[in-house]
């Protein structure tokens, strides 16, 4: 979805038929700031600037995507008519909030693995409609994104190979069907698992809730075998464990949590 257009959805269902503060009031100029009232890494500014475009607001910034702030911090200065600011004012916010606080989250996640060369991804369990966005917002915090949706890679999940007779047979058929450039990876549980996929041409792994054991097992089988193959772990990664995921010598290591647990920081907007 286009920013413009998620932008003009969001305004619609906040604005309705039309603010009735705007219907009795009289149009003045006004600034007003968005003030921190907690620590966090910002995000949302790609789209602020965009819905500022669209209604001809004025922005002066001083925090930029992907920047730590603290509390009591002013990020932001808005200038326009006191009409459009002030309809917009929840908008305003609730883009800087919702981004932010899948940031924050997802920048102490990456801190959890700093140093250790292992890459942070998110997943596709994000809120309808809300995929792009949120995905954005893990990419503030520091985080990559796994794939966009069913179009962009192959993943065959356990749903998938219940329905695949023979996966060696199936792989040759996919090589010669999806785009030259997609990727298919093969989620496995179990060691049998991994070394059928490998063995069938997966260009990606996904240890998939396996213990920390078996998956530096998958991962001895892979440096040893077939060392172009990137691995993935997933499956109940918290805050607590990724440490220790890390060092089992994968790629990358997947969570949802960084999204759907990402617990909303504290923003207001304040006219000078």
């Amino acid at each position: 979805m286009l920013k413009e257009d998620f932008i003009k959805m969001m305004v619609e269902e906040d604005v309705g038929r039309g603010d009735l503060f705007a219907r009795i009031s009289e149009s003045v100029e006004v600034r007003a700031y968005v003030i921190t009232k907690s620590d966090g890494v910002f995000g949302g500014r790609e789209y602020i600037e965009v819905l500022a475009n669209m209604y001809d607001l004025a922005l002066t910034w001083d925090i930029r995507d992907g920047e730590a702030f603290d509390k009591g911090k002013k990020l932001l200065f808005v200038s326009g008519d006191s009409k459009t600011l002030l309809s917009l004012e929840r908008s305003i916010l609730d883009i800087a909030l919702h981004a932010s606080s899948i940031a924050t989250l997802t920048s102490r996640y990456v801190k959890a693995i700093e140093g250790t060369g292992v890459k942070l991804l998110d997943t596709r369990k994000t809120r309808p409609l809300l995929r792009a966005f949120e995905k954005y917002a893990v990419r503030c915090g520091g985080g990559l994104n796994h794939r966009m949706g069913l179009d962009d890679c192959l993943m065959l999940k356990d749903t998938h190979l219940k329905t695949i007779a023979d996966l060696d047979t199936f792989m040759a058929e996919v090589r010669q069907k999806i785009p030259f450039t997609a990727k298919v990876e093969v989620e496995c549980e179990d060691m049998e698992t991994v070394q059928k996929a490998m063995k069938a041409g997966a260009d990606i792994i996904m240890c998939d809730n396996m213990d920390n054991d078996t998956i530096r097992e998958a991962v001895a089988y892979r440096n040893r075998y077939y060392p172009h193959v990137l691995l993935e772990a997933s499956g109940n990664v918290t805050l607590e464990t990724i440490a220790d995921i890390a060092k089992t010598g994968v790629d990358a290591i997947s969570s949802g949590a960084i999204i759907h647990q990402a617990n909303w920081i504290d923003l207001s907007m304040k006219v000078e």
